[in-house]
């Protein structure tokens, strides 16, 4: 009872700092897009796709094996500091990797991959907030694992409102001086943040029992092949992935350049879609963020046990909400969508997508839960598999149909592409809450 009361507690205290971080973010992004424009949230759209692959490299593994051999250990019954401190050195071994290897390759990536040298500066300065971000996520995932969050909540609301005042403060005195600089201002803010949220991790990790050495703790609590079996999958699944979804979003704006004659209005398509329309039109989604923080647990354990009858219960339960609230939700941004984007962002443009994809918005919402169903059911290799296909169709039609129909061919795109994705993850679900639970070590 005591168990699940705690479970609760964190439960709900993830879900309100998720919505309070969803309302901060989409007030820093109205924010940014004053002072960079449409084309220069182009650009910053284009900087975070090639970051993300660095993160994928820096942190994937590792925030998802220490989670998992930190709960190994106090499985077994044992102290967690010398699981915390192998996981921390692991993560500075990849984020530093990470880190140099962005340094090294932020002016080829900007002017071969991006097709723009203005990159290059925020590149080279959001490299040094891969190793706190790697060795915060070490942290955060034995804070995970003692199921306590207070300290995780506590450090990404600081992280986030460092991040809004210095990039804010930074871009009064460098958005002027044009995209490349505005985006710089923007990043250095998130470069110091990353090292307040890891101070702080180390902080309260200093002060936590469950941390504490103990005497009969074993000075090698797991062993080199039970981490690399965790981290190294999915390193290469994210680092293939976040690689992928670099070279669609670069090949975006090119495309869109050979059809519209100009980069620049190119680069201002692109930013209104992606810096602008879609996190206006996916913020109702932190209701649901919610939603799944509370069902999923419950799914993956009702499965587990193979209670095939809870698990449609539930799943269905998810299916019915979801479908009702997305259905509102896109309703609302067919009628009011363009109003509401003019009202937020000054700009008509980014209402008229917000219109058009408010019509598959109900697709969108539905696909994302599902795919965090078939994870909870442990098939994270069918969702990769899909995403993998979905990415390959996407880079072949946007460098077929983007050059000569321009941004109605990547808004008919996205909606093909939600359409496929959604379609195969239902389906695949579907067949997973039909069966029972997998025999462990079964393909």
């Amino acid at each position: 009872m005591a168990r699940r009361k705690t479970y609760l507690q964190n439960a709900a205290l993830l879900t309100a700092c998720g919505l309070v971080l969803r309302v901060l973010g989409m007030g820093f992004r109205v924010v940014l897009s004053a002072y960079l424009g449409s084309e220069g949230m182009g650009l910053y759209q284009l900087i975070l796709a090639v970051y993300m692959v660095f993160v994928s490299l820096a942190t994937a593994g590792i925030n998802v094996a220490s989670a998992r051999l930190a709960a190994q250990s106090l499985a077994r019954g044992r102290g967690m500091a010398a699981t915390l401190h192998d996981l921390c050195g692991t993560a500075l071994l990849f984020g530093c990797m990470a880190m140099m290897l962005q340094v090294l390759l932020a002016e080829p990536a900007a002017r071969f991959l991006l097709h723009d040298t203005r990159a290059i500066l925020a590149l080279q300065i959001l490299a040094p907030s891969l190793p706190f971000m790697a060795a915060a996520g070490a942290v955060r995932g034995c804070f995970l694992a003692a199921r306590r969050v207070h300290p995780n909540v506590i450090a990404q609301l600081i992280e986030q409102f460092v991040r809004m005042a210095i990039a804010i403060a930074a871009l009064r005195a460098l958005a002027r001086w044009g995209a490349g600089y505005g985006c710089a201002a923007v990043v250095l803010g998130n470069t110091i943040s990353e090292g307040v949220s890891c101070a702080l991790m180390f902080a309260f990790a200093a002060k936590t029992p469950e941390f504490a050495r103990r005497r009969d703790e074993p000075l090698q609590p797991y062993t080199q092949k039970e981490l690399y079996a965790i981290v190294l999958p999915v390193e290469g699944s994210r680092l293939l992935a976040s690689g992928l979804q670099a070279v669609e979003s670069s090949l975006i704006p090119y495309t869109l350049a050979l059809y519209t004659g100009s980069r620049a209005d190119a680069m201002a398509q692109y930013g209104s879609l992606k810096g602008m329309a879609l996190p206006l039109l996916f913020f109702p989604f932190s209701v649901l963020s919610a939603l799944s923080g509370l069902l999923m647990p419950e799914i993956t354990r009702a499965h587990t046990k193979g209670d095939n009858a809870a698990t449609r219960r539930l799943v269905f339960t998810m299916l019915k909400v979801t479908g009702a609230f997305s259905l509102a939700a896109g309703a609302g941004f067919v009628l009011f969508g363009a109003p509401l984007a003019g009202f937020v962002y000054r700009d008509a443009e980014v209402g008229e997508y917000v219109r058009i994809l408010g019509f598959v918005a109900p697709f969108m919402y539905l696909e994302s839960m599902v795919d965090g169903v078939l994870k909870g059911l442990g098939e994270q290799l069918a969702t990769f598999y899909y995403s993998l296909a979905d990415s390959v169709l996407r880079i072949a039609a946007i460098r077929l149909l983007l050059p000569r129909y321009g941004m109605a061919a990547f808004l008919g795109i996205m909606i093909a592409s939600n359409l496929f994705t959604f379609t195969l993850n239902l389906a695949r679900m579907l067949h997973c809450i039909q069966k029972p639970p997998p025999v462990k070590g079964a393909v």
